[in-house]
């Protein structure tokens, strides 16, 4: 009889630093291995690649793996979902400890393989196996694993399903159940149903809005926000200025196409800018329109944004990081008066992004905010659509994929709870069927 167990490592206690381990008796798999965002500024552009893991271990900034040795077994694969920092970002700390390739969908690992480039402390040798979306990956004569095609707020989401002799363990963090996305294809229902019908041991699932009531706008309502506000701006000559994040490529692109109905020239700044949508128009995600800039140093940014200011602000939309209020990102600098750019009596500015529910962040964000008024711009806030599946998706995915026993993670224990009510609403029960872990604990199947 094969033993599974579930190993949570990070993410279980709170929001960041994804890591589980699923042990098929002395196999492993890590899927995920992420920073915790809010102990270390490190949403957009702030540096940790020479700090040593213990230390963010201690700081909480990365997951505690210390567990995995206590387990027992071999790690055979460590699997990234998707390309967002809380659950890549440990990589260039952790993975080095295992003899492991790290399996990602193509545009997740070419984003794996930055931040292993980036890394000043420790040598990562792990090899980097791109999987396609739908794919399948032998890892050994009885364990298979396959990316199933999903929808969030960055391209070439996927869950994992790892197959096994004792059955299929699904590992379905961080998603939405966007029909009608705006890059890529929907999710894959059909083979979610499937997999259902075959018969699930367990799912571990996000539960970061599972306490939010409905169901989560499709990325397509984004897009018509965007270009509404965007468009809706143009009534009275002034500057505009919008920040979003910069790994969602989709709404970016929504971005520039409004752009070009504005007649405004597109200008993406800043570092994180630079990497995520270099890389996305490199791998044919998306396509540049002619007159689109692209700058990503302190000096070439610097540079711009007086180009702008002397041309006209009216003729461009800098497309800039900064919507958490991040101490160094680019809109910070420009309501601190620290760049050309000056902000004008009347200048518009969009927050394409909803405020992380952290003290820092929302501080920071503020203070941002207060700046900005104090110049005289005029603020469009939350013109957004979020990229995690609310109450009644979760509903749709457990009613669809219909496992044995169901794992919330990825959330704090009020996320968990409204996770578990849920679960409980569908006829699972609690400490049987469905079960909260906490950080550094093992469960057998």
């Amino acid at each position: 009889m094969t033993e599974i167990g579930i190993i949570a490592v990070g993410g279980y206690n709170e929001m960041g630093k994804n890591m589980t381990g699923i042990r098929i008796d002395n196999d492993i798999i890590v899927l995920d291995m992420g920073l915790q965002l809010d102990r270390v500024q490190i949403h957009e552009d702030v540096e940790i690649d020479k700090m040593h893991s213990m230390d963010l271990i201690k700081m909480g900034a990365i997951p505690d793996d210390t567990v995995m040795s206590e387990v027992g077994g071999t790690v055979k694969a460590i699997v990234c979902t998707h390309g967002h920092l809380d659950h890549i970002g440990a990589i260039p700390k952790l993975a080095h400890r295992y003899k492991a390739p790290i399996i990602a969908t193509p545009y997740t690992a070419e984003l794996v393989k930055h931040e292993i480039s980036d890394e000043k402390k420790f040598k990562v040798n792990n090899e980097v196996i791109p999987l396609k979306l739908g794919g399948r990956y032998n890892l050994t004569p009885d364990i298979q694993i396959e990316f199933i095609r999903m929808q969030h707020s960055i391209v070439d989401t996927a869950f994992a399903a790892i197959h096994t002799p004792g059955g299929v363990v699904l590992y379905a963090s961080d998603f939405k159940l966007d029909r009608t996305p705006t890059i890529g294809l929907p999710p894959d229902f059909q083979r979610l149903k499937k997999l259902g019908n075959e018969g699930v041991r367990a799912m571990i699932t996000e539960s970061t809005n599972s306490g939010l009531h409905g169901k989560t706008p499709s990325e397509q309502i984004a897009k018509d926000l965007v270009r509404d506000v965007l468009l809706g701006t143009e009534e009275t000559d002034s500057g505009v200025l919008i920040t979003t994040f910069s790994s969602h490529i989709s709404r970016i692109n929504a971005i520039i196409q409004a752009a070009e109905e504005m007649d405004r020239i597109p200008v993406l700044l800043g570092r994180s800018m630079e990497r995520y949508l270099s890389l996305a128009e490199q791998m044919k995600l998306i396509k540049f329109p002619q007159n689109l800039e692209i700058h990503g140093s302190r000096n070439a940014v610097e540079k711009a944004l007086k180009r702008i200011s002397q041309d006209g602000k009216k003729k461009y939309l800098p497309i800039v990081t900064g919507h958490q209020g991040e101490p160094d990102a680019i809109l910070t600098r420009i309501a601190n008066g620290e760049t050309q750019y000056r902000i004008d009596k009347g200048d518009k500015v969009i927050f394409s992004a909803n405020t992380i529910p952290n003290p820092i962040t929302m501080a920071n964000r503020y203070a941002l905010e207060t700046k900005l008024k104090m110049a005289g711009a005029r603020i469009y806030d939350n013109v957004h659509v979020s990229g995690h599946a609310s109450r009644e998706d979760h509903w749709e995915l457990l009613r669809m994929v219909n496992p044995e026993q169901v794992i919330p993670s990825h959330g704090n224990m009020m996320m968990h709870s409204s996770y578990v009510e849920l679960a409980e609403d569908a006829g699972y029960v609690f400490g049987d069927t469905v079960h909260i872990m906490r950080n550094g604990e093992e469960m057998v199947l």
